[in-house]
């Protein structure tokens, strides 16, 4: 008889794994116990060389489907006496470690009994089993068990407590079990908290059918939900959120159903059915019945489907697609609690769907596309959000990364795990200031994080920035750039020398200069910058990035000889006020306030302004995402010249703009121009990092920041790369854009200090 302790790591709580853990060790005569600990899951097992070395492999080959081992770790026990094989209370402890299960989308089989006439948890709107249901936005403390969590309030009935108990149930020590007798309940309220009578899920459908805003207290914070269909509606939701261009998400039934709105691939397919649940970026079908007023301008629908048994009840009760957007005014986080919901969403909806269980931590849904075959995060939260990231690392202090102004995530490194919290938003005002510090303590808590350092980015303006500098650690500044291509080496778990392209809107450069549109070579250590696309002026500074034509006129002002005569041309092509013309003149001239770009993102601006498309914008590239929607490729191109005169090599756009005008005026289609302009710019990618690579000998090419969420350019970027011998890398497990910031500060920042420390 041998004698075994074993330590299992990873995502070994909440997901049934002491349940599975017990059903092994009975199939296969071991005996002994099992319990979770705050790093994981325990294991006392005695039994023969046979009976453990069957168990053993079991235990690693057949998981269940939401468990992730990362680590398991087996020694010789002391001799122990067991008769037979228990679930044993969990072991406290300081040093938690263990890994939190997302929240996980209804399982098959709950939703089977939740429309199931007979069940007893027929339409009961809280269903959930090992497999699925909330577990990160109900957690207050490890281990994961019920009293740590905002079920303890609900004392289970005596069925749901045999269920609880019962090792052959699939709800065998499930925290979040409950059912109509015992557990949370839900009910409808009118606009002043008043509760209403009746199904409150029938009622809200009724409501959405005759045009009605409802909030929908969801799993980690409220949804605002309307008629997609209705443009009406959805015009009269986005001024009472005051969000004017945004597209909005879109809750379909089924896949069959997103299938009749949208063009559904396999992977897309995948995406949309697993039990993460992202809302999927698709290419939506002509005569689709969604209002034009959700995705205005765009050819892709944000489309998502039901993640929890409300939403399933919800979606059957109504015949269209439901939009279901973040329940916040926009720039504030979502409201989570329900007089928080009562006073902040009160004047939105007309109606709110409210429950008494508590929610823990406020979480928004995730954004995802697919991309060159496989995943393509946009935004991380529901679903991936607190589960790590795992990276290369040789050890450093832990590290606290603060992430970037816009799209914010925070980052703690702690060894191999990146902990990424789940999107927090645009870090523009003191709710979202008080969303991330919320975050952050959450975080810190659950895993037992202590950072050492701190790590910004350089931006002096910044909020992150201001938050560092208050903070009593180690402070280590990162540029914008650095971090996005090193972030991009993280996810792909790289190490050495890349040639890093960083395409975005904005970012604080070394030299005092906003750059964007950057190609460095790059690693851990440190960057240098080899190229960068031709720098033009910035009139009005970030004004540029919403009032367009302010930033087109900084380009055209590199174009002609005199001021005067660019502000004529752009007069040719919009309408530009007579005082504003004024000041665009003299700011250039005297060069106030005029920054110079090498943005890229604020280049696609450019492209769209002149090809008559937009001239302001509402939210921050969506002139640019308007370009690529009208884009008919060509097979033709703009003229560029790469620079290699200078140091570093610039990428010479003047060229392919005074094409672009003589386009525009001999009448060419905007469809056009934006097809020969996203083929001019994969082309100077291509043809710069092939110079690049002949100079470095580095083939390998990182390709980062929020221009790449831009399909039609990355796609083909990606073709002619390939094409070139070279190999790229693109982001899979982390944003592309300001959302993955904080990954690659937290590996910069981790490796200067293990420098400085030796």
């Amino acid at each position: 008889m041998r004698h075994l302790k074993i330590e299992a790591s990873g995502i070994v709580q909440g997901v049934g794994f002491r349940p599975f853990v017990y059903r092994i060790a009975n199939e296969h005569g071991i005996k002994g116990s099992v319990s979770n600990t705050p790093g994981g899951v325990r294991i006392h097992a005695s039994g023969d060389g046979d009976q453990l070395y069957l168990f053993l492999r079991a235990l690693k080959d057949e998981a269940p489907p939401q468990a992730v081992i990362e680590e398991v770790q087996v020694e010789t026990a002391a001799p122990f006496s067991a008769a037979s094989f228990e679930i044993i209370p969990s072991t406290g402890g300081e040093d938690r470690s263990v890994l939190i299960s997302p929240d996980l989308a209804t399982c098959g089989d709950c939703l089977d009994e939740l429309l199931d006439a007979g069940d007893r948890r027929y339409r009961y709107p809280f269903i959930n089993c090992t497999n699925c249901g909330p577990r990160f936005t109900i957690i207050r403390d490890t281990p994961y068990d019920r009293p740590n969590t905002s079920m303890a309030k609900f004392t289970m009935c005596p069925d749901c407590e045999k269920e609880y108990h019962d090792p052959a149930d699939r709800r065998f020590h499930a925290q979040p079990n409950a059912c109509p007798v015992c557990g949370p309940r839900l009910w409808l309220a009118d606009s002043k908290g008043r509760e209403i009578e009746g199904d409150a899920v029938r009622l809200a459908a009724g409501l959405l059918r005759e045009g009605k805003i409802i909030a929908i207290k969801g799993l980690g914070g409220f949804q605002l939900a309307c008629d997609a269909t209705s443009s009406e509606t959805v015009a009269r939701l986005r001024l009472k959120k005051n969000r004017y261009g945004k597209p909005l998400a879109v809750m379909a039934g089924s896949v069959s159903e997103a299938s009749e709105y949208c063009m559904v691939t396999e992977e897309e397919e995948r995406l949309l059915s697993s039990p993460k649940s992202p809302i999927v970026l698709l290419a939506e079908k002509e005569g689709s019945p969604i209002s034009r007023e959700v995705a205005i301008g765009l050819k892709h629908q944000g489309i998502f489907l039901p993640y929890t048994p409300m939403h399933h009840l919800l979606l059957r009760e109504v015949d269209f697609p439901l939009v279901m957007t973040s329940g916040n005014i926009s720039s504030e986080p979502i409201a989570k609690d329900n007089e928080e919901a009562l006073e902040r969403l009160g004047g939105i909806a007309d109606y709110l769907i409210l429950h008494d269980r508590d929610i823990l931590v406020r979480y928004d849904d995730s954004v995802a596309r697919a991309l060159d075959g496989a995943e393509y995060p946009v935004r991380r939260a529901r679903g991936y959000a607190p589960y790590p990231i795992r990276v290369k690392t040789t050890g450093g202090p832990q590290v606290l990364a603060l992430g970037a102004e816009l799209k914010n995530t925070f980052c703690l490194l702690r060894g191999e795990h990146a902990f990424i919290s789940q999107h927090i938003g645009d870090m523009e005002s003191p709710a979202e200031l008080d969303h991330f510090e919320e975050a952050l303590e959450a975080v810190k808590r659950l895993f037992s994080l202590e950072p050492e350092v701190v790590a910004y980015d350089l931006h002096p303006d910044y909020m992150t920035t201001h938050m560092a500098m208050e903070m009593p650690l180690p402070r280590i500044g990162v540029q914008h750039h650095h971090a996005h291509v090193v972030g991009c080496m993280a996810d792909n778990r790289e190490e050495g020398k890349v040639i890093g392209v960083a395409w975005d809107g904005t970012g604080y450069g070394e030299d005092g200069t906003v750059w964007g549109g950057e190609f460095l070579l790059s690693d851990k250590r440190g960057f240098e910058r080899l190229a960068h696309l031709y720098q033009c002026p910035m009139p009005g500074a970030d004004a540029c990035i919403y009032r367009i034509h302010r930033m087109a006129m900084g380009v055209l002002s590199k174009l002609f000889d005199d001021e005067e005569e660019a502000l004529l041309r752009l007069r040719e092509l919009m309408e530009i006020k007579k005082k504003e013309g004024a000041s665009l003149v003299s700011q250039l001239r005297n060069k106030v306030n005029a920054p110079l770009t090498s943005s890229a993102g604020r280049m696609f601006d450019v492209a769209a302004a002149l090809a008559g498309l937009r001239s302001e914008a509402q939210y921050d590239g969506q002139a640019a995402c308007e370009l690529e929607a009208v884009a008919v490729e060509t097979g033709h191109y703009y003229s560029f010249m790469l620079d290699r005169s200078r140091e570093p090599w610039v990428i010479d756009t003047r060229q392919l703009f005074r094409e672009v005008l003589e386009d525009v005026q001999i009448g060419v289609d905007a469809g056009m121009i934006a097809g020969k302009f996203h083929e001019t710019m994969a082309r100077s990618v291509v043809e710069t990092c092939k110079e690049l690579s002949s100079e470095t000998g580095i083939e390998r090419v990182a390709l980062s920041g929020g221009v790449f969420q831009n399909e039609l350019l990355t796609l083909r970027v990606l073709e002619g790369l390939r094409a070139a011998g070279l190999a790229p890398l693109i982001h899979r497990r982390v944003p592309t854009n300001d959302g993955g910031v904080s990954l690659g500060q937290a590996i910069i920042a981790a490796s200067r200090a293990s420098r400085q420390r030796d």
